[in-house]
């Protein structure tokens, strides 16, 4: 059995959160290739208390931070948010962490908080990442052609969309994979941290 969960993030993840983007099996797969500094973060890390648009949390695997997840630009009045997430460990992937975090994200944004659609931009060439969220349902909705730079050189982006209703038909499917896994229903069925 694997024992998976997300957690609101809290002071102690300040220093682990810098040291995860920095790591290169992090950063290999963000738009921006600038290395961030102390202080860049410690803006981004205060400023995330009460930002209403903003919703962040620690994917753990036994008991162990190993990654985070988020909301973002979430849009009450047109019903949308974009979602992301890295898993900062090599160590647990491959065992299905990454789509037990999709899985409780897109429970709780499209259900809980009644968006009707999700988004997320991923570099074209991080398959891992767009097929993980395919397999979620999202759809190809974009191919945003020299998007960014990466290590000198223009990349493209994916972009990848999800209504409410499509999410509630790939819904079962998705957590009978995880099941399969070895992901208990009462740990994929229930809340997380507001």
């Amino acid at each position: 059995m694997i024992r998976a969960s997300l957690r609101s993030l809290d002071e102690a993840d300040r220093a682990r959160l810098l040291a995860w983007r920095a790591s290169p099996h992090v950063s290999a797969f963000m738009y921006s290739d600038h290395r961030i500094s102390a202080e860049e973060h410690d803006r981004w890390f205060n400023g995330i208390a009460g930002d209403s648009r903003r919703r962040f949390w620690v994917i753990e695997a036994d008991g162990a931070p190993v990654g985070l997840t988020n909301l973002a630009d979430i849009d009450t009045t047109h019903g949308r948010a974009t979602i992301a997430r890295y898993i900062a460990d090599p160590a647990v992937r491959g065992r299905g962490v990454g789509g037990f975090a999709e899985f409780k994200v897109l429970d709780h944004a499209l259900l809980q908080m009644g968006l009707r659609k999700l988004w997320s931009e991923v570099l074209e060439t991080n398959a891992v990442a767009w097929r993980l969220h395919m397999s979620h349902g999202f759809q190809r909705e974009a191919l945003f052609r020299g998007h960014v730079v990466k290590n000198g050189q223009p990349a493209n982006v994916v972009g990848l969309g999800l209504l409410s209703e499509e999410w509630r038909m790939i819904r079962p499917v998705a957590r009978q994979r995880l099941i399969d896994k070895g992901y208990v229903a009462e740990a994929l069925d229930g809340p997380i941290p507001d």
